[in-house]
């Protein structure tokens, strides 16, 4: 239960969310989602002429699909390694530009389905929430963000709140991205259950090494975003001296 209360952590912060530092310091992350958008738009009072509130698209995960055996139709996966924590990375990994960055892609462990903006059908294994941990965010830039949210993040006040921060700010898709400084590194995943994970990312950047932890809940037969209370879609980033103890991407 105890990996839902982000919001504790950040209960001695008040004031607006993007002037508090826990935002603040995470800018080398940021810079890979769309909440380096928020920052920049909400700090310089740039770009509103584009808070258009695009209605979210039908898409693969949404309520009306059929599903079989738990699953929205079409999904397959390799969910054979169980709960095992992986200590390697799937040997049919490939790298895929999305928005600010590149994310691994597996071609067993998901997302195995391309929809538009919505990368979805990941192993109900702790490597497919390592991977929807690490591509789902990643996707909140665009101008589709909307779809994913309703699509990949988890019902709630959480996403609500995040739909309001979002909306506030405008659109950065690849054609406008500034190249990104930082990259997805590595993994740990902290957390685990059939129902529940927690998953540590590993970020480098020219500073050096940086952690923010995503929260993943298995919801419509496939990993979503868990976010917390005041629409974050991961932890406040924290430094780190190294490598050591997390599986590395190998890039």
């Amino acid at each position: 239960m105890g990996i839902f209360k982000r919001g504790e952590e950040r209960s001695e912060e008040s004031g607006p969310y993007w002037k508090q530092r826990s935002w603040q310091a995470s800018a080398g992350f940021l810079a890979l989602v769309v909440v380096m958008g928020v920052i920049t738009a909400l700090t310089s009072g740039s770009g509103t002429d584009n808070r258009v509130k695009a209605p979210a698209s039908k898409g693969p995960l949404s309520g009306t699909v059929a599903k079989k055996d738990g699953r929205p139709g079409g999904c397959r996966t390799d969910d054979s390694a169980g709960d095992t924590i992986p200590t390697s990375v799937p040997k049919d990994i490939s790298w895929h530009t999305l928005s600010f960055g590149r994310v691994p892609v597996s071609a067993s462990a998901g997302p195995t389905k391309i929809q538009g903006a919505v990368w979805w059908c990941f192993a109900h294994t702790p490597m497919g929430a390592v991977l929807a941990a690490t591509v789902i965010p990643t996707q909140m830039s665009g101008s589709q963000w909307r779809t994913v949210t309703d699509q990949q993040v988890v019902a709630g006040q959480g996403r609500r709140m995040f739909v309001f921060q979002r909306t506030a700010v405008p659109d950065t898709d690849a054609t406008n991205a500034a190249p990104a400084t930082s990259s997805y590194a590595g993994f740990r995943v902290t957390s685990y259950t059939s129902r529940a994970a927690s998953v540590t990312l590993l970020i480098k950047s020219d500073q050096g090494y940086a952690t923010t932890t995503v929260y993943v809940r298995w919801s419509g037969g496939d990993w979503k975003i868990q976010p917390d209370g005041s629409g974050g879609l991961y932890s406040q980033m924290a430094s780190e001296q190294s490598a050591v103890g997390y599986t590395l991407w190998g890039v």
